[in-house]
């Protein structure tokens, strides 16, 4: 959200916006047989993509400009910590392939290896906004980068939001990337960057793609948006519930409460490790992204045996207090009776 308001702002600037936002990284709106396809979809309305409840992006009262301006210019003390954080840098290269991990980078970027295959999911390991210096990363949680990674069997999309999917760091794991699976209209941006178009897997909410070797996955709704520039819901976001041959997990992306979350936990009855959003939320857009006083009641709803939260201690793109999501994560513990996995940003959680 803070990323639509910074090019918001910059639009008012006229031609420099215009020669700022033809920059490459901002990648491109899907066109031709992809637009097409795009227009296909029973959740795209001939202009854009919906959410399947009404939704609005800002729900505070008031000119949008004025809102803005408050936001960019109110106190967000303690949204950022003073000291750096305590993270670990793990060769995960060398982990084992025989058991299944999970490493989580901070915010939404995490690394699983199910049955030997290579998920990376939103990876994030420069910049999380056209302009760095407004969404820098928090001290000690800028310790990977593409290189560090070993080869990817698929790398897992669940938007294009500049937090979720980074142009530096996908262009750079273009060579050790196999498969990439995101949601409809996103494929246009990896094309541009340079990917293969027979790299992409690119579908629609509640679409099933067979991986192969006993892997499948299904996109499942969320309540969100999408765009890396004013350009609006032209790509799909979405969650994914991944079932590998040991066990079943479902990934949020981003998005607000609502009725999604009862459908896909009455679908899905055996979900082992549910990722869950949990930060950079506000009474502002309470609608598009997860207040904590919905966490255990979407926890609840999925019904996964255990649940691991996202979307936290890397960047402030809110103004709640950076360690508030830890709290809200304790807090959904209780009230779902779930357990929460709770690890260091590159500690290694073995899920076995």
């Amino acid at each position: 959200m803070v990323t639509t308001i910074i090019l918001t702002v910059l639009f008012l600037f006229g031609d420099f916006s215009f020669t700022f936002m033809s920059q490459e990284c901002f990648g491109h709106i899907p066109s031709g047989k992809r637009l097409e396809r795009v227009k296909q979809s029973p959740h795209y309305n001939g202009k854009e993509f919906e959410n399947e409840v009404s939704t609005l992006h800002m729900t505070k009262e008031g000119n949008v400009i004025n809102n803005i301006w408050k936001f960019l210019t109110s106190n967000r003390e303690n949204t950022k910590p003073i000291k750096a954080i305590d993270a670990i840098k793990t060769n995960v290269k060398e982990l084992p392939s025989d058991k299944d991990w999970l490493v989580w980078f901070g915010h939404s970027s995490y690394l699983m290896n199910l049955s030997g295959k290579k998920f990376l999911i939103d990876p994030v390991f420069y910049k999380a906004s056209p302009v760095t210096f407004v969404i820098p990363m928090f001290k000690g949680t800028d310790i990977y980068k593409p290189i560090d990674m070993p080869d990817i069997d698929y790398l897992v999309i669940t938007h294009d939001h500049w937090d979720h999917l980074d142009y530096q760091t996908v262009k750079e794991l273009e060579p050790k990337t196999s498969k990439v699976i995101c949601g409809l209209g996103v494929g246009e941006h990896f094309e541009y960057w340079g990917y293969s178009a027979d790299k992409l897997i690119e579908q629609d909410w509640w679409d099933e793609v067979n991986l192969g070797d006993n892997f499948k996955i299904t996109y499942t709704p969320s309540r969100h948006f999408s765009g890396r520039d004013l350009n609006q819901n032209k790509t799909l976001w979405t969650s994914y519930l991944l079932q590998a041959p040991k066990r079943t997990v479902w990934i949020s992306g981003d998005g607000g409460y609502g009725p999604h979350y009862a459908k896909i936990g009455e679908k899905f009855k055996d979900i082992d490790l549910g990722i869950m959003e949990n930060g950079q939320y506000s009474e502002d857009w309470a609608l598009i992204h997860t207040l904590p006083k919905y966490l255990g009641t979407e926890m609840k709803e999925i019904n996964a045996k255990r649940y691991l939260t996202v979307h936290h201690s890397k960047f402030a793109l809110s103004k709640h207090n950076y360690a508030e999501p830890l709290k809200n994560a304790e807090n959904a513990a209780k009230e779902s009776g779930k357990p929460v996995l709770m690890p260091k940003i590159g500690e290694v959680v073995y899920l076995e």
